[in-house]
Formats: structure tokens, sequence, C-alpha cells
């Protein structure tokens, strides 16, 4: 566990939930996995930051030469390290790591994900100036990212509630406006933009961010 991380022992808590939990959307998942793995290739070395318990991270792995993983929660990670156990994943690895923070490989990779992550983070400036850190020139910096504030108001007025009950993690509000600022600011530009969502409205922007020089 990252002890300087508030949120950490929240996803322990309910890493093993989170695991056997449904996806939501999962055809705009699906969208979403497709088409990362387009913008990828077979000699891509990615980083997956804020992985969860792996899943997305092993869907994308037979397409790529090598991806790493990383999460606050060691529990997160534990049940993502199972799942390799479980399998033939010769090309993936996971370990605990914040998503502002360099993993230590001392390896430069061709694209950094970010699903579901950066309204979690505490700190995006930072986390997006890490990614920049560990990218190869012309590198991607690809996230998916829930906009609360373009969320239905009684969702945004719910999350402090549920927060106080310990029912969920530190959240931000922001529109895919100011997301896409901020990554910008941090030395990116965004070359793609889309919304997967199977639904009329989809909150969960797609961006595709190129390192700049």
């Amino acid at each position: 566990m990252i002890a300087t991380n508030p949120d950490a022992p929240f996803w322990d808590r309910v890493a093993r939930k989170y695991a056997t939990d449904p996806i939501r959307d999962l055809a705009g998942y699906e969208r979403t996995v497709a088409r990362t793995r387009q913008l990828l290739g077979a000699a891509a070395t990615v980083l997956e930051i804020g992985c969860g318990t792996g899943t997305t991270a092993l869907k994308l792995a037979p397409s790529v030469s090598r991806l790493l993983g990383t999460d606050v929660s060691a529990e997160m990670i534990a049940i993502a390290r199972e799942k390799v156990a479980a399998g033939t994943f010769g090309n993936v690895a996971f370990s605990v790591a914040p998503a502002s923070s360099d993993p230590g490989t001392g390896v430069l990779y061709d694209a950094v994900l970010a699903f579901n992550v950066l309204h979690l983070v505490s700190d995006r400036a930072a986390t997006s100036a890490a990614a920049r850190r560990v990218l190869k020139p012309g590198g991607l910096f690809i996230s998916k990212t829930p906009c609360l504030s373009e969320m239905n108001p009684l969702i945004r007025m719910a999350v402090p509630i549920a927060r106080w009950l310990g029912k969920a993690p530190s959240v931000s509000v922001f529109d895919s406006a100011t997301l896409e600022t901020e990554i910008a600011h941090a030395g990116f530009t965004i070359i793609e933009r889309a919304r997967h969502g199977s639904g009329r409205r989809d909150p969960r922007i797609f961006l595709v961010a190129e390192k700049s020089e």
C-alpha cells in the first residue's frame, strides 16, 4: 500500500468486489479497447496507470510488446497478479505505484494509458507531467475520463455524501474542456477526442494526446 495516498485503503477494501462487478457499458468499453489497440502496435511498450485489477491491461497485452500496469492499491495489484498467474501473459507485469510518479523502470514508453483514473488523482497536473516524462518523443497519452460536471446534478450531489459515508473515494469535478486544457499545458497536443458510450450522452471523454517536442 502507498501510505501517502489517502484513498489507497478505500481501494484495498473494495478491490475484491470491484473485481467481480460487471462493466456497466460493455459495448462502450469494448470500443475504447478496440480503438486503443489500433493506436498501439505489436512493438509498443505501454504503461497503464491506475490499472485496477488489470482487466484492460490483460486485454491489450497480446497486442503489444510489453505492458506494465500500476495502481495505488496493493490489493488491486494482487488481484491483477493472480490473473497473470492463472494465464499465459509473459509480457505483462504489475506494480504498486501512484499515478503521479515514475514507475522506476528506467524505460521510455510508446504509450501511457489512463482509463477512469484522472478524476480520482489528487494532482492531475503532476500525473500528466509524470506521463510525459516517461514517454518517448511523439509518444501517446491515451485517457478516458468521467467528467462529473457533465453528469446529472443529482449524481454530483451524491458524491460528497458517499465520500463522507466511506462509500466512495475522493473525486474531482471538471468538464472535458478543462481536462483538455490541463493535458495541453503539460506538454501534449490533443490529436483525437471521442465519446465511446452507448447512451445518448456520454460524460466519459476519450482523449489521445501526443507528446509535444
